[in-house]
């Protein structure tokens, strides 16, 4: 079983940052591809980043390419995401995910997800 709880949400003004973690109780952390999916009100739940358990790889949707970058560190067991240049659009609620099988992270059927963390930005 594994836990992950998400903080560092919160308002922000367009052109602003927040760094997002994620504290994940796994025991092998390291084995488990990680990600973060973000809900907009009335909008589907949509991938924003992940990063496989070799921790070389890291993929963005679109739309935070250049802008967002995820990361982890592993003795801490927390997975984060950077995020610059915020928009009113990254407005959501963003939840981490994980799961030993990255393709399950990417498609959005990760086993665990965390109770999700607000970001607001403000035009």
């Amino acid at each position: 079983q594994v836990q992950l709880v998400e903080s560092g949400g919160g308002l922000v003004q367009a052109g602003g940052s927040l760094r997002l973690s994620c504290a994940a109780s796994a025991r092998f952390f390291s084995t488990y591809a990680m990600g973060w999916f973000r809900q907009a009100p009335g909008k589907e739940r949509e991938f924003v980043a992940g990063l496989w358990w070799s921790g070389d790889n890291t993929y963005y949707a679109d739309s935070v390419k250049g802008r967002f970058t995820i990361s982890r560190d592993i003795p801490k067991s927390t997975v984060y995401l950077q995020m610059n240049s915020l928009k009113p659009e990254d407005t959501a609620v963003y939840y981490c995910v994980a799961d030993q099988i990255s393709s399950k992270v990417r498609a959005g059927t990760a086993g665990y997800w965390g109770q999700g963390t607000q970001v607001t930005v403000s035009s």
